[in-house]
């Protein structure tokens, strides 16, 4: 893997696909873990379409020691530094015969800890008492996200389609996108594999029609801190031996 190519992606392209980061037995541990879990809390989402995990690394916290393996730990501390943390974490299960679909879009909100008027934050939404917000937008240029795969993943069972370049745009509205210039990639990645990617990427994901899963941890990160009025839901300094215990 030559980690200079994968870095020029993500700054260029907005995302990049790194294959064989977990090995079989690492993701089956992890599916482990999954399947132990006490699916009947508020933060489980489950419906014949999808099956969701808010603040899976809180709810599953036996997966952390082999989520930021040594492999995970050296990429991120390779193409983005030291001082990058985790502020959102969430299992997505799409079943083999799901018919749900998300059309092109970013990601321009991040998970706080509650509502409060500050300038430059908002709108806010309240899903499932999640709070999420608005951002200034150098916060979401700075942060970043990696999809870990447990299953293959390609067109067919709603693997990521992105527009490449779309995330240095700034705020893209899909009904803006010009199909004359821009083009669509399927972001195809193999299970143990990972996908990283920009927030402001636009992105889309199609329905299931190859009657496989589509099993994905999704994982958000930061170096940006917020005013001391507001808190990220979520706070993982992955890389202290102490914060995953």
């Amino acid at each position: 893997m030559d980690l200079a190519i994968k870095e020029r992606e993500i700054r260029e392209l907005g995302f990049s696909v790194i294959d064989n980061v977990f090995t079989d037995q690492e993701i089956e541990n992890i599916r482990a873990a999954i399947n132990k879990t006490d699916s009947t809390k508020e933060t489980f989402r489950k419906s014949d379409d999808l099956f969701a995990i808010r603040q899976f690394l809180k709810e599953v916290p036996h997966t952390k020691r082999i989520i930021f393996n040594d492999q995970l730990t050296a990429i991120i501390q390779e193409f983005f530094g030291n001082d990058y943390f985790l502020v959102k974490s969430i299992y997505f299960d799409k079943p083999a015969t799901s018919n749900w679909f998300v059309s092109y879009h970013q990601d321009l909100t991040i998970s706080v800890d509650h509502k409060i008027e500050i300038l430059g934050f908002g709108p806010y939404t309240n899903k499932h008492n999640q709070f999420a917000v608005q951002p200034p937008l150098h916060i979401l240029e700075s942060n970043f996200t990696i999809r870990i795969h447990l299953d293959d993943t390609n067109e067919e069972n709603g693997a990521l389609k992105v527009i490449p370049g779309s995330h240095s745009k700034g705020i893209y509205r899909p009904e803006n996108i010009d199909w004359n210039i821009e083009k669509e990639t399927s972001c195809n990645v193999t299970k143990g594999g990972i996908m990283i990617m920009k927030p402001l990427l636009l992105h889309s994901s199609g329905r299931t029609t190859n009657n496989q899963k589509r099993r994905v941890i999704h994982l958000e990160f930061s170096n940006q801190l917020l005013p001391k009025e507001l808190k990220w839901s979520e706070h993982l300094n992955f890389g202290c031996n102490d914060k995953l215990a």
